[in-house]
């Protein structure tokens, strides 16, 4: 099965009736935000399940409590969820229980939203990929950055010509150290720490962008700044591709807690002719109140963008995109860079 064959097109659900979403797990905080722009839609029925929710070592509601929050109806397994017959699930589970929940989603003839990472390893992300085909149904990566107006902007340019021929990109994907969600340090549960957390956004932007693979991929990291966790919590990465270009990726936990916000991205391309710098999560009201700073995002909503791709992707049955493919491309970015980490060499990635 080659890559290009998950683009083909599937059947398209009619409009006369509510798609029933089924969301997989309040593991990660994005299933929040997921569950908001679809909560109270008349054209959406929604439910949820979060069986591992009441084990897990949070201090952040999940389960029925978080669900009842939201507004969304709750099922107690994952198994009543996908026996309601769902056209369509939202896995935001931890990383390692991506696998099981897309293919066991697939069998239940559901189209699929993923969150990043796809997986925890390469292997993994290549049997969801042809799960997903064998089954007919479209397979998405969560990657909303990609729907940012100023990404879109930038690729206009490059595309235009306008930077002339690209030579470098420094991409920076920098938050706080996940505490609410213990399984992001727990390596048995999310692959590891930073470079698995934050190299996959730049690196689907730079696969946008370049439309090629890097040809190799150096990487260090360390646990300088937060060194009671058992996972890398910086990192930097370096890419290669045969076009010549040489990116770079800073993918640390380095924003203290303090801070009013949790991060950022940018990325900065240069070319022969000018460089362009974005900073999609940059649009803010900020100040001070007598209860602490304040950080008000302004800007669009690309958690919601994205799910409207989605929905609107099951609704008349073509690709998503980002599509399954572009995750596994990204999780070979990713694999490369923790090798390349653990053994100090220069590595290609795998396939």
């Amino acid at each position: 099965m080659t890559e290009e064959q998950t683009t083909k097109e599937t059947m398209s659900i009619p409009t006369d009736r509510p798609l029933k979403v089924a969301v997989l797990s309040f593991a990660h905080t994005h299933a929040i935000g997921y569950c908001r722009a679809l909560a109270g839609r008349d054209d959406i029925e929604l439910v949820a399940a979060d069986p591992d929710g009441d084990a897990a070592p949070d201090e952040a509601p999940r389960g029925r409590e978080l669900a009842d929050a939201l507004g969304v109806r709750y099922l107690d397994s994952y198994e009543e969820a996908l026996a309601w017959g769902p056209d369509a699930v939202i896995v935001t589970a931890e990383n390692v229980r991506h696998r099981p929940l897309v293919e066991a989603a697939a069998a239940a003839g559901a189209h699929i939203l993923c969150e990043k990472p796809l997986a925890t390893t390469v292997e993994d992300a290549e049997a969801m990929l042809a799960a997903a085909e064998r089954a007919g149904v479209t397979l998405m990566t969560a990657y909303p950055v990609r729907f940012a107006p100023a990404f879109a902007d930038l690729v206009r340019r490059v595309r235009a010509g306008r930077l002339g021929t690209l030579l470098a990109v420094k991409g920076t994907n920098n938050g706080k150290l996940p505490s609410d969600r213990a399984w992001f340090t727990d390596a048995a549960l999310s692959g590891g720490g930073a470079l698995v957390d934050h190299v996959v956004h730049c690196a689907d932007l730079l696969d946008e962008l370049l439309a090629e693979q890097p040809a190799t991929v150096h990487a260090v990291s360390n646990r300088i700044l937060h060194p009671e966790a058992t996972v890398e919590t910086g990192g930097l990465v370096t890419a290669v591709y045969d076009s010549g270009v040489i990116a770079t990726i800073d993918c640390s936990w380095s924003v203290p807690d303090s801070a009013s916000t949790w991060g950022g991205l940018t990325l900065q391309v240069i070319g022969t002719r000018g460089s362009v710098t974005i900073a999609p999560f940059a649009p803010h009201v900020a100040g001070q109140t007598v209860d602490g700073p304040v950080w008000e995002p302004t800007g669009d909503d690309l958690d919601a963008a994205m799910i409207a791709e989605f929905i609107d992707a099951v609704r008349s049955g073509r690709p998503a995109r980002p599509d399954g493919a572009v995750g596994l491309r990204t999780l070979r970015v990713v694999d490369a860079a923790r090798r390349s980490a653990a053994s100090g060499q220069v590595v290609a990635p795998v396939g």
